[in-house]
């Protein structure tokens, strides 16, 4: 969706891109890829929509017309999979099956080149603030770049490829899914996982995404089913006390909670009879 929700992008193998009108149903075809669209990415303030392609390629569109902006985006060598805008607007980020990711200046066309991965880059996403970049790979890792340097911090933990990244509204957490069939959470700060990975699902997960609160984190798998999931850290300190009746110890709290300030959680919390 763009912004202010009016209008629904989507991407597909036939080639196209649809904008859809919310209220109505009705849309409009922008064509001109040569190949699949894999991804598409409105700007903050809603009147350009980025898509990227197996062919290599990234376009910039006029939402109003439905008409190309500017010149095509090319310097990938392989498919492009994802693209994602900065919040302010000036940088695109690029995904590419090359293992290479740019940072293009929209203004301009320039590319910034992020190299690191082994093997293909699915997934890229800017942390609230811009200054972070996460990218999601089928090397079985996340990477955390720092935009301003290109400096970057390695995330392991998932045993199979990585297929999206998502920060939390406050840009304090980071999930991502994978094919193998869990997600994650990750402190930003740190880069240290957060608790113990979700697993209830069956097939690979493709796709997650946080609510505006940030404290519900939703997923969507290959074994057909979405999942809904409790991200609140109050939430969990509170069913923590009411399963053991005790509160965490240092250890235990840094495992589960990271770091957050360690409380007693049972003391916050009291168990209800």
């Amino acid at each position: 969706f763009n912004p202010n929700g009016k209008t629904l992008a989507s991407a597909s193998e036939d080639r196209t891109i649809r904008l859809w009108e919310s209220a109505t149903g009705q849309a409009k075809t922008l064509s001109g890829h040569s190949d699949w669209v894999n991804s598409v990415a409105f700007s903050s303030d809603g009147k350009i929509l980025a898509s990227a392609s197996g062919d290599k390629t990234i376009r910039l569109w006029e939402v109003a017309t439905g008409q190309p902006l500017g010149q095509v985006l090319n310097g990938h060598s392989s498919s492009v999979n994802s693209v994602i805008f900065s919040p302010d607007d000036k940088i695109l980020a690029s995904a590419s099956g090359d293992r290479i990711i740019r940072l293009w200046e929209v203004a301009t066309g320039q590319a910034k080149i992020l190299s690191g991965h082994s093997s293909s880059v699915n997934s890229v996403i800017f942390s609230p603030d811009g200054k972070i970049l996460a990218s999601a790979s089928l090397d079985n890792t996340i990477r955390l770049w720092e935009v301003a340097t290109g400096q970057a911090k390695t995330l392991s933990g998932h045993s199979n490829s990585v297929n999206s990244v998502m920060f939390s509204p406050d840009g304090k957490t980071l999930t991502s899914a994978s094919d193998d069939r869990t997600i994650r959470l990750w402190e930003v700060a740190t880069g240290q996982a957060l608790g113990q990975p979700f697993s209830e699902h069956s097939g690979r997960v493709n796709s997650v995404a946080f609510s505006p609160d940030g404290k519900t984190l939703a997923s969507g798998s290959q074994d057909n089913t979405v999942k809904l999931w409790d991200v609140n850290p109050e939430s969990w300190a509170k069913k923590a006390c009411a399963i053991v009746n005790r509160n965490f110890n240092y250890q235990e709290w840094q495992k589960y909670m990271g770091n957050r300030p360690h409380e007693k959680t049972c003391q916050t919390y009291p168990k209800t009879l």
